[in-house]
């Protein structure tokens, strides 16, 4: 059983009945349950939470303005729920602060995969970078400056082709599936991400290998993934 500590707010009893289910399902078992946004922000305000779950639609003040009141001395990730499928409201839903959005009728075992995805995500960020530059081969990853050079040359990286390659270099060696790459870095479920981290890999190799059709830092494990490694050490 983990000890992560959520907070569902919804005005509707069976949401909240249906979502504290599928959390518990997944192992997740320290809910709190909440029907308005005043209560929320200043149950937000005496405890610490790692996830909050947030209705849009509530009573008094909505689910935007819980965002805002709650954003000023919490960063925990808030995963929106919402019955307007419009992209007005997904943006401006994630402009007040929001790290994710749901619309509703919704999958509720996708709302607790999101759930992890966040949670997973906010560990990663908020883990100490263990050194701060990396040397890999030739390359050096600066972990501080977010600069990535191979021998004296500098590589321009996007910059979620860096967060992608120092998550590898964290992890060197190591295989890494595509969803736990998608989940980690992006933040969200990993349901058809294979394209999207296939073309950031292939971005990644033509900046970052001599041949990117025979890569040697970014090696592609068919069926499990990828992992980087340093060419020199095999």
């Amino acid at each position: 059983m983990n000890e992560y500590r959520i907070m569902i707010v919804d005005d509707e009893p069976d949401i909240l009945n249906l979502l504290e289910k599928a959390l518990n399902i997944e192992g997740f078992y320290h809910i709190i349950k909440i029907d308005n946004g005043i209560t929320a922000v200043n149950i937000c305000e005496q405890n610490q939470l790692d996830i909050i779950i947030l209705d849009i639609m509530l009573p008094g003040i909505d689910g935007y303005e819980v965002c805002k009141r709650i954003r000023q001395f919490s960063h925990c990730p808030i995963l929106f729920l919402s019955s307007k499928n419009d992209e007005l409201d997904k943006l401006l839903g994630l402009a007040v602060g929001g790290d994710d959005y749901v619309t509703k009728p919704f999958s509720p075992k996708e709302v607790a995969y999101r759930v992890k995805a966040q949670l997973r995500r906010a560990e990663y960020k908020n883990t100490p970078m263990k050194n701060q530059s990396m040397k890999i081969g030739q390359l050096m990853i600066d972990t501080q400056g977010c600069r990535v050079t191979k021998g004296e040359k500098e590589i321009e990286l996007t910059a979620r082709e860096f967060e992608i390659l120092n998550y590898m270099a964290e992890n060197i060696g190591r295989v890494i599936s595509r969803e736990r790459l998608y989940e980690t870095i992006w933040g969200e479920d990993s349901f058809g991400c294979d394209n999207t981290i296939m073309v950031h890999i292939r971005h990644l190799r033509e900046k970052i290998e001599d041949n990117p059709a025979i890569p040697e830092y970014i090696i592609t494990m068919k069926g499990l993934g990828y992992k980087l490694v340093n060419p020199y050490e095999k």
